[in-house]
C-alpha cells in the first residue's frame, strides 16, 4: 500500500494539463459490438450527445444483431458507423443487402471500409478498394466513408515489411475523395507511442494524401489484456511502452490509461496545426464504461496524470 500511495503521490506532482490535450479528444467516437453494446442499459447517459460510435462486425455476428444494434444507436441520437470487413462479405450482392438494410431499417449513412482481419476471403472480396469501386455508397446516400490506416505498417497487406502496398491504397482512396460527395478519413489501429504515429501521419501528408487522421487509442484496462489485444491485433513498435511499463513494478499496480500518448500527439498537433491528425478513436479494450468515463472526465476538467 505504502508503494502505491507513493507512486500516486509522484504522479499527482507530474499532473499537467497539455496544450490542446481536450481539443484533441473533444468529439471523441468509441467502438462497440452488438454484443458488449447489449450489456449497456443507457448510451445516452454514457457518451455525449451525437458520439460517433463505430459498430465493429466480428466475422460470425449475424447482419441482424448488427443492424438492430445500429437502428438502437440511431434512435439514441449517435452518428452510427458500421464495419464493412471486405473479407467476410462473400459477394457484391451481400453487399448491397447489408448496405440497403443499414439504410432503410437504421437510417446509417456512414461507414468503415476495410479489408478485415481473417486470413482468407469468403467470397470474392478482400479489400476496401472493392468496396469502394462498387458504387454502392455512392448509389444508397452514404455521406461518411472512412478506411483504416497502419502507422506502425500492417503485415497483412506488406508482408514483407514494407509499406507500398498499404501506401498506394491511400493515395487511391485520396483520388477517390477529391472525385466524390463523401466526407473521408483514416480511422488508425491503436497505438501506445506518439513517436510512429507522428512520422507517419507526417510521412503519408508528403506523399499527398490530405485525409483527416482519426488517431486509435486504447481505453483503460488491465496491462495484461492490453498486452494481449496489441499481440493480437499487430501492434508494432509502440509495443515496447507497453513491455517496458511491464517491468515497472509500480506501474504495474495500476491500469494503462492513454494519457501520455494523447499528451504527446496533443502538444505535438499545438505545435503543428497543419497536422492530419484531427481527433481520436478509442477502442473500449477495458469496457465501454469505463472508456466512456475516462473520456468524459478529461472533457470536463479532471485532472490528467502523464505516467
Amino acid at each position: 500500500m505504502a508503494l502505491l500511495n507513493l507512486f500516486k503521490s509522484k504522479q499527482e506532482e507530474r499532473s499537467v494539463e497539455p496544450a490542446g490535450f481536450r481539443d484533441l479528444i473533444d468529439g471523441y467516437s468509441i467502438e462497440v459490438m452488438p454484443r458488449t453494446a447489449a450489456k449497456i442499459e443507457d448510451f445516452k447517459t454514457l457518451l455525449p450527445k451525437g458520439t460517433r460510435v463505430y459498430i465493429a462486425h466480428i466475422d460470425g455476428t449475424p447482419i441482424e444483431e448488427m443492424v438492430e444494434t445500429a437502428k438502437r444507436l440511431t434512435n439514441d441520437g449517435f452518428q452510427v458507423m458500421p464495419h464493412f470487413p471486405a473479407r467476410i462479405i462473400p459477394n457484391v450482392a451481400t453487399l448491397e443487402d447489408w448496405i440497403k438494410r443499414y439504410h432503410n431499417e437504421a437510417g446509417v449513412e456512414q461507414a468503415l471500409l476495410l479489408g478485415g482481419g481473417i486470413p482468407k476471403p469468403v467470397g470474392d472480396l478482400e479489400s476496401s478498394l472493392q468496396l469502394i469501386e462498387s458504387g454502392l455508397f455512392d448509389r444508397y446516400g452514404f455521406k461518411r466513408l472512412h478506411v483504416a490506416g497502419h502507422p506502425e505498417g500492417n503485415k497483412d497487406i506488406d508482408a514483407d515489411g514494407s509499406t507500398k502496398i498499404v501506401d498506394e491504397a491511400l493515395k487511391f482512396k485520396q483520388a477517390y475523395s477529391e472525385r466524390t460527395d463523401a466526407d473521408m478519413a483514416i480511422a488508425t489501429q491503436f497505438a501506445f507511442d506518439a513517436k510512429p504515429v507522428i512520422a507517419w501521419a507526417e510521412r503519408i501528408a508528403a506523399a499527398g494524401v490530405k485525409l483527416p487522421i482519426h488517431l486509435g487509442i486504447a481505453g483503460p484496462t488491465k496491462l495484461q489484456t492490453l498486452i494481449k489485444f496489441a499481440i493480437a491485433c499487430g501492434v508494432g513498435p509502440s509495443l515496447n511502452v507497453l513491455q517496458k511499463r511491464a517491468l515497472d513494478l509500480s506501474k504495474l499496480l495500476v491500469p494503462y490509461e492513454p494519457t501520455e500518448v494523447l499528451a504527446d500527439i496533443a502538444e505535438y498537433k499545438a505545435a503543428h496545426p497543419e497536422s492530419l491528425i484531427e481527433q481520436v478513436h478509442v477502442f473500449p479494450l477495458g469496457g465501454i464504461r469505463s472508456s466512456a468515463e475516462w473520456m468524459n472526465e478529461q472533457l470536463t476538467g479532471e485532472r490528467h496524470v502523464v505516467p
